[in-house]
């Protein structure tokens, strides 16, 4: 995996993305997330109950503490996902990662070209790396905190749709692509 800083001459433009400007797909990609939401939620809340996670028998403040947590940890989650976005692409060689918010979605994007492979592997890293950690962390937790790991599980996969989409788009495209993401959308380019 090898970022290229230059784009072969011979290449051509074949695929731009951005959900700032191509509002459909932006709410396609945000009805997906929330579809992932819903089928993660509600099976779950069979297994473990969601009102443990409104248990007050410990008291209001073990009750107002779990929320206060859920509510940061949710934001530094939404940090730490887009740092392994930007650790993958320095993995395959990116030597600046540029980070953003843009009021609706955080990002890691750079001025590099990936491979398909590479591409795909930065695109879904975070996904992969926080879903194992989460589920371990998940799995060792009491059940009134239950709900608070699994709401950032939730995040995490329901947020990685766009991630989803973009993996499922390229796999279907010409094996020679080469990925620009500059954060907020993607050129994809093709020799063939």
């Amino acid at each position: 995996m090898k970022a290229l800083q230059t784009l072969p001459e011979y290449y051509k433009e074949i695929l731009s993305i951005d959900l700032q400007k191509d509002k459909k797909l932006a709410i396609l990609i945000n009805v997906l997330a929330i579809v992932i939401a819903a089928i993660m939620a509600v099976p779950m809340h069979f297994a473990v109950p969601i009102s443990t996670l409104f248990d007050m028998s410990n008291g209001l403040s073990a009750y107002a503490i779990r929320f206060v947590i859920l509510m940061v940890a949710i934001v530094i989650y939404m940090i730490l996902h887009e740092l392994v976005h930007g650790i993958t692409m320095k993995m395959c060689g990116t030597k600046k990662v540029k980070y953003g918010f843009t009021g609706l979605y955080a990002y890691a994007g750079s001025a590099d070209y990936y491979d398909k492979r590479s591409y795909i592997t930065i695109a879904l890293a975070p996904v992969v790396v926080w879903g194992f950690v989460l589920a371990v962390i998940n799995a060792f937790v009491p059940p009134e905190w239950f709900w608070v790991v699994y709401f950032i599980q939730i995040c995490n996969i329901s947020g990685a749709a766009g991630d989803m989409y973009v993996t499922l788009k390229f796999s279907k495209l010409p094996k020679d692509i080469l990925v620009s993401d500059y954060g907020v959308g993607m050129k994809v380019y093709s020799a063939e």
